[in-house]
């Protein structure tokens, strides 16, 4: 629990802007690759959550992750292509992989209740870090209204989606 709190922490403190707090500005193509790293991420756990769990809710809800992230980054990899620009790699999308990467590994070690535990807490953190991410940086920062448009429907999406993650964690309890 310690370690996902951490991780949940350290994504907030990532994706707050408090890292580039210092006078960096995020663009656009920078903004894109961070929405787009963090649909994969999630993708990825759904993927793992597939290949685990057992439990017909938890698995209900990783197939909706996997479809939804995909989806919405489809929509994403489109508009790069349609506006001619390349999304660029950043040290918050960097960041963001080598954390997910890390929570993945710590996944992979339970099994059982155990698991599905894990995964739903850490699906519910994380979709409010990005969910706030979205709101307060991504958003506002975006210059290009298509891509700000395609971050609002995203948000809409995610914060249903956190909303079926905390569902899903109480009929855990």
């Amino acid at each position: 629990m310690y370690a996902r709190l951490t991780s949940a922490l350290a994504l907030a403190c990532l994706l707050s802007g408090a890292s580039l707090a210092a006078g960096t500005k995020i663009n656009d193509p920078q903004i894109a690759h961070i929405a787009y790293t963090a649909g994969v991420i999630d993708i990825e756990a759904a993927k793992q959550a597939l290949q685990i769990s057992k439990d017909k809710d938890v698995l209900a809800f990783a197939n909706d992750m996997v479809r939804d992230h995909e989806a919405v980054n489809k929509q994403a990899l489109d508009l790069v292509k349609k506006l001619k620009v390349k999304p660029e790699d950043n040290d918050t999308s960097r960041a963001l992989t080598k954390a997910a990467k890390d929570e993945r590994e710590k996944l992979a070690k339970l099994s059982g209740i155990d698991f599905d535990k894990a995964y739903v807490a850490n699906e519910v953190a994380y979709h409010k870090q990005v969910n706030g991410a979205l709101e307060t940086l991504l958003i506002p920062s975006a210059k290009n209204a298509e891509l700000k448009d395609l971050l609002q429907t995203g948000l809409k999406l995610f914060q249903g989606h956190q909303q079926h993650a905390e569902h899903v964690a109480e009929m855990m309890k």
